[in-house]
């Protein structure tokens, strides 16, 4: 069996639906999972499906990723702009690496511009809300077959 894409979310995401609808929309994040797993699946890739308030524990799912996973979907939310801890977690990986923005960052507050992620993201999907996870799924999977 293939390797799945790990799906990795940030800080706040699991408010989402309730934290400010009108930026975030009102999907929750168990809708999201539910998207991309249809997704995944339909692609014929299964997921790794994960969020965390704490930094460390994406740096060790991002470590975990470079031998378990065939890609990665990130959304760092406010750790993509402020971690190099992150990044240099990321930086050990051989596999796609999409980041993934609910909203448009460089439509928004000036701080939100620039993410370290970007720096080593293969490709970026921001602005689409929650369709925008299933965009770089799509992603992650067409570059994951590339040899």
């Amino acid at each position: 069996m293939s390797k799945p894409i790990f799906v990795l979310n940030g800080p706040n995401l699991n408010l989402l639906g309730v934290r400010e609808p009108h930026i975030y929309g009102h999907e929750t994040l168990e809708d999201v999972r539910v998207r991309c797993e249809s997704r995944a699946r339909a692609l014929g890739h299964d997921i790794v499906f994960r969020q965390s308030n704490h930094e460390g524990d994406l740096i060790d799912w991002v470590q975990a990723a470079r031998t378990e996973a065939c890609g990665l979907v990130l959304n760092p939310a406010g750790y993509g702009h402020t971690s190099i801890a992150l990044l240099d977690a990321l930086k050990s990986l051989d596999i796609p690496i999409v980041e993934c923005h609910l909203s448009n960052p460089a439509a928004r507050e000036s701080f939100r511009h620039h993410t370290y992620v970007s720096l080593v993201a293969t490709g970026v999907v921001c602005g689409f809300g929650p369709a925008g996870y299933e965009l770089a799924i799509e992603a992650v999977c067409g570059l994951a077959a590339k040899p």
